[in-house]
């Protein structure tokens, strides 16, 4: 009889063990329809395959709000969080290596700034108990207009959509009006012409139907901002090493994913707003010239607004 009951109480134990399962989860501000959230919840799959680690996704900011997601994390409210790296540039001016304006034009420029600017974010973000994952840009930002470019001469005293300082920066350099204007006004905007003028990505073009309220559509690939996904550092070092090895793998394997996917999505954005009639090209040489200085002129104030930290990054990539 006690052996029965001791095969009794070793089974069920075993049974337990088997089933323990570490749960996390994981809020990020984007809706499921947005590559990101889809790349995140394929990360998700894939470390809940080994039984060990299950990640909950809330998306569309409905567990936390952006601004709050890094505290949250760091604090281990949550374990795990997604954040655009940039909303913690009034934290610090180094997380916003990636908004300078024509300093990294496209995919394998960006590519490179990150490569650079990694280690550094990697160790700030350290020091606060928080341990990187990966990140993923979101498709390149492009100039929209109502009317054709061909200088900077032809933007002086229009009213410039803005969203950060740096945007704001940007129409002060061009001679044009800075007008803050949140995304969910942006069509409205253009059509009683509050603005005439914004950056964004053609995806977020897209998004607005662009089509309805403006003409011409510039691939300046002015900067790729980056979105990065953490994790609680006390939090991971609680997993097995095999499922931290689990995690790590996954996240590699997201970053890859999700720089092909965001290059995919601006593809399909731009040939959808050429056939939608809007106006698709490049910056003539004239234009992209100017905006090549002015984007030197942002860069280098970044670096000293960074420190050491922003003129070795901006140093490291001019080479």
């Amino acid at each position: 009889m006690r052996i029965i009951k001791l095969c009794v109480a070793l089974s069920a134990l075993l049974a337990s063990a088997a089933f323990a399962q570490t749960k996390w989860d994981m809020p990020t501000p984007y809706s499921d329809g947005t590559f990101h959230t889809k790349g995140v919840r394929q990360f998700a799959d894939e470390i809940a395959k080994d039984g060990k680690l299950q990640i909950t996704v809330h998306s569309n900011a409905s567990l936390i709000k952006h601004p709050e997601i890094k505290r949250a994390v760091q604090t281990g409210q949550v374990p795990i969080g997604e954040i655009l790296i940039s909303v913690l540039a009034n934290e610090s001016p180094l997380f916003a290596f990636d908004s300078n304006p024509f300093l990294a034009d496209g995919y394998d420029k960006e590519r490179k700034l990150w490569n650079i600017a990694k280690p550094y974010i990697e160790k700030r973000l350290d020091a606060q108990g928080i341990k990187l994952l990966y990140s993923v840009p979101w498709p390149p930002q492009a100039l929209w207009a109502k009317k054709e470019i061909q200088s900077t001469g032809d933007m002086k005293g229009m009213k410039f959509r803005t969203y950060s300082p740096t945007t704001s920066r940007l129409a002060e350099l061009v001679g044009a009006v800075p007008t803050t204007v949140q995304l969910p006004e942006v069509p409205q905007a253009f059509r009683t012409g509050v603005v005439d003028l914004m950056i964004t990505s053609s995806s977020g073009g897209v998004d607005s139907q662009a089509w309805d309220y403006l003409s011409h559509f510039y691939d300046t690939q002015a900067f790729l901002p980056q979105n990065i996904v953490f994790v609680n550092k006390a939090a991971f070092e609680k997993l097995d090493a095999a499922t931290q090895k689990t995690v790590l793998e996954a996240a590699a394997r997201a970053e890859q994913r999700g720089w092909e996917a965001s290059q995919q999505d601006n593809e399909r954005a731009i040939k959808l707003l050429a056939e939608k009639g809007i106006k698709v090209g490049k910056p003539n040489a004239k234009l992209a010239t100017e905006f090549g200085a002015i984007g030197k002129t942002i860069a280098e104030e970044w670096a000293k607004k960074a420190g050491p930290e922003g003129e070795a990054i901006l140093n490291a990539y001019s080479k």
